[in-house]
């Protein structure tokens, strides 16, 4: 697989780490739902994207749509719960995530699905993580963005008159939690800018998919 990524000039290190959660920042979005941000919150994220970008077991996959058979416009990959992951880091990561929100969320972060995105043609269409328990209950998913950065935009799941936009790439990391994957709906969009590849990096609890 032939790689073309443009290197941060804001990644200092080439050492792969996880900084301080202490100064991520909450947006209220209302209706129950709001979003954590930290930019840049993995170290060396230039380097783990490398990595996972050649070691990661990728698959495409196809679903049926409007009555035909279309290519998902992705890579895919997922880590259960008692899967080692593909980097000591994102094991740091699923853990540090998992104490940080405790008392919030209840429970640990579990599982790890990774998204391949090559270029600006890739993408995934507005949705919730409603299969599972998110349909019903209050949940958290964490994302973690190395590679370059694609915007994920979030919108109202029955006003489409709003729309947040959040540029993540670069080690930056976004937690979607209350209500927001019942009451809002987000998206990768494609482009026809000229953009490298980004790997995302979803952890959810259990059952949260």
């Amino acid at each position: 697989m032939t790689i073309h990524l443009q290197g941060s000039l804001f990644d200092e290190t080439d050492e792969v780490g996880l900084r301080s959660l202490d100064p991520i920042r909450r947006t209220p979005l209302g209706r129950g739902a709001w979003i954590d941000v930290l930019p840049g919150w993995l170290t060396g994220a230039d380097a783990l994207f490398e990595s996972l970008a050649t070691s990661v077991p990728w698959r495409a996959e196809q679903r049926r749509m409007y009555e035909r058979v279309v290519d998902v416009p992705r890579l895919l990959a997922f880590y259960g719960a008692d899967d080692p992951l593909p980097h000591p880091v994102l094991t740091e990561a699923r853990t540090a995530l998992s104490e940080h929100y405790a008392e919030e969320l209840g429970e640990p972060f579990t599982t790890a699905g990774l998204c391949y995105y090559r270029d600006g043609h890739d993408s995934v269409a507005w949705h919730g993580d409603r299969i599972g328990r998110g349909d019903t209950e209050d949940t958290m998913v964490a994302i973690v963005s190395v590679g370059e950065p694609r915007s994920l935009l979030l919108r109202p799941r029955e006003d489409h008159g709003r729309t947040v936009r959040q540029s993540l790439g670069h080690g930056d990391l976004i937690v979607m939690g209350g209500s927001c994957q019942r009451t809002w709906e987000h998206s990768i969009p494609k482009t026809n800018r000229p953009v490298g590849p980004r790997i995302s990096i979803q952890f959810r609890p259990h059952d949260v998919a």
